[in-house]
């Protein structure tokens, strides 16, 4: 073998070895979200995509998993199969506390906000033909409450219960994803749909776009109940104009989606996660619709029950924020 020859084989395992170096330097880390038509999932592929823009400098890569919602996000992170997820503030809460959908799995010390991040309004969308213009119309209808593990179906229930409303009223209780509700709408085999999601989401306007449907205002005695006993929730307003078909304000309300770790999260992943976040703010807020009124100082701040993760904190004090 000539000398030429074994440089350039001496070269190739340098390189190779180099190459299996850094990539056991890298850092995988997976965001869970939500359906792709809503914006849980552009969320987590906004963040990604800030973070990954540089992964040459801190080693970590991150990808997004489109999952069954906010519940289903918590149990994963606690589990260890997720490294972050967004879910709602209220299901933060309950994970935590280990009430209602988590009274089995008890109390989940180990839960970490990094930051919240758009309100999401109630959405009730109806079908025009239904005869519903209230949450009492939905009595006697086929109404879908989201599919078990959502954060929606958590928001349903509680709807329904403040609305004096149980499943057992409904002539047929459907349990769609996202993904699922429009087409269902508009080809008559649901005549409600009840979902949460920020402004403007695909879903809503996939079925305001393919047929006709109304969505019904939230607002009365119930609604002011729930929001006096709950405060992890907020009233909001979906504009007019943005649904076709929906010209009016209509009053509603809803939790914020927030961004969660485990304390099991190393500081330095966490730290890098938020700081790619806000030093590329800008860039963030232009990433979808929904996250052009976001703020800094409330993101770090509102509906965040979780203690936040140290390594998150850390960046917060390093800007003067806590």
């Amino acid at each position: 073998m000539s000398n030429t020859k074994k440089i350039t084989g001496a070269l190739l395992a340098l390189s190779m070895s180099a190459g299996v170096a850094a990539a056991a330097d890298q850092q995988f880390v997976t965001i869970g979200t939500g359906g792709v038509t809503g914006v849980y999932y552009p969320t987590g592929g906004a963040i990604c995509r800030l973070v990954n823009k540089g992964r040459k400098e801190h080693g970590i890569r991150c990808s997004v998993e489109s999952t069954g919602g906010s519940v289903y996000n918590a149990r994963t992170i606690r589990a260890g199969e997720l490294d972050f997820g967004v879910i709602q503030s209220d299901v933060q809460v309950k994970s935590i506390n280990g009430t209602d959908q988590f009274a089995e799995d008890g109390p989940y010390e180990g839960l970490r906000s990094l930051f919240s991040v758009h309100p999401e309004p109630m959405h009730l969308m109806a079908r025009a033909d239904a005869g519903i213009a209230t949450t009492a119309d939905l009595v006697g209808k086929r109404v879908n409450i989201a599919n078990p593990g959502s954060g929606t179906r958590v928001l349903a229930e509680t709807l329904l219960k403040y609305e004096g409303i149980t499943t057992d009223q409904f002539s047929l209780t459907a349990e769609l994803k996202s993904s699922e509700q429009a087409a269902a709408l508009c080809d008559g085999k649901i005549d409600a749909t009840i979902w949460a999601a920020g402004l403007p989401n695909g879903s809503s306007q996939e079925a305001t776009s393919t047929c006709d449907v109304k969505i019904i205002p939230l607002a009365g005695e119930g609604i002011d109940k729930l929001l006096a006993e709950n405060t992890a929730y907020a009233a909001a307003t979906i504009p007019g104009g943005m649904y076709p078909g929906n010209a009016e304000d209509l009053p509603s309300w809803g939790p914020k989606a927030t961004i969660v770790t485990s304390a099991d999260v190393s500081d330095e992943v966490a730290y890098e996660v938020v700081k790619a976040v806000f030093e590329n703010f800008d860039a963030f807020r232009k990433l979808h619709p929904a996250f052009a009124n976001l703020k800094e100082t409330e993101m770090v701040s509102d509906g965040l029950t979780a203690d936040i993760h140290p390594g998150a904190m850390k960046y917060y004090q390093e800007r003067g924020w806590k």
